[in-house]
């Protein structure tokens, strides 16, 4: 059951990725350099939830569950950086981005809270 609500937090990240690409699409002019900048804010947001929900399916994978980790909470602190830089660190597309990549943070540090024994190997 745990794994289904990390797996929907990787979910919640992507599509506010995918959103994240359509507003920059609808407000930025095509070609721009803000553009440019912001699809690579939906690029990074887009892969740091697909490594999470590849993380979710393999739960001794330790160095892959650091990387999430560590990558979760960057877009955590980007997505602050953004809300700090706008004047609204309530802005809902401030509270999607964090929430959903503290909640993967947070699930990825109870992965490497387990330890792999001889009896869970295979």
């Amino acid at each position: 059951m745990l794994r289904l609500v990390d797996k929907s937090f990787a979910v919640l990240l992507f599509v506010g990725a995918a959103l994240h690409a359509y507003g920059s699409l609808m407000g930025y002019q095509l070609g721009s350099e803000v553009l440019v900048w912001a699809f690579s804010g939906s690029l990074s947001a887009g892969l740091i939830a697909v490594l999470n929900f590849v993380r979710a399916n393999r739960p001794h994978d330790h160095t892959l569950a650091w990387i999430a980790v560590g990558s979760s909470l960057c877009w955590a602190a980007v997505a602050l950086g953004f809300g700090n830089a706008i004047g609204n660190l309530i802005d809902p597309r401030v509270l999607w981005h964090v929430l959903a990549a503290l909640a993967l943070a947070g699930f990825g540090l109870r992965q490497l809270s387990t330890r792999l024994t001889p009896a869970r190997a295979m």
